[in-house]
């Protein structure tokens, strides 16, 4: 199974490690769809895209932890499941913020938007690793109950 994204985006990514949830689109990023939203959020100056307001409007790691945490995410320690809680994962990259973010599932299976490509899921963080994604490093956790976005 192959996605429609170009294979040296993703080097590790094997098809034993994946599958395709829903067809390519741009209507929505990695960023949103970790918050559980098919809309773009995005911390651009233009105020194109949708970001929380509470959140800074600026490419920054601390920014972006700051629009999870509006939706009531914190910072966890790991990737591990946790009884009552969903994460998601920042990766870190030689960017100033996240350029990826994927959400739980399940133990051992991860939801991610590859870009404009497909959604995925995936069975481990590493399996996106690479120059364009970086690695996995940052990690948020917040109950499974939790306040709609604004």
């Amino acid at each position: 199974m192959s996605g429609s994204w170009p294979a040296t985006d993703f080097p590790q990514l094997n098809d034993s490690d994946f599958e395709i949830t829903s067809p390519a689109t741009r209507d929505y990023n990695c960023i949103g769809w970790a918050a559980g939203e098919m809309r773009w959020w995005e911390p651009d100056p233009d105020e194109t895209y949708f970001w929380p307001e509470t959140a800074p409007r600026e490419y920054s790691l601390a920014a972006y932890i700051a629009a999870y945490e509006s939706i009531g995410y914190t910072i966890c320690d790991n990737a591990a499941q946790e009884s009552g809680f969903e994460k998601i994962v920042l990766y870190e990259s030689d960017e100033d913020y996240p350029p990826h973010a994927a959400r739980q599932l399940a133990p051992e299976k991860w939801t991610s938007k590859l870009g404009p490509y497909e959604d995925i899921g995936h069975t481990t963080l590493e399996c996106l690793n690479g120059e364009l994604y970086g690695h996995p490093a940052y990690y948020l956790k917040r109950p499974v109950s939790h306040p709609a976005p604004e």
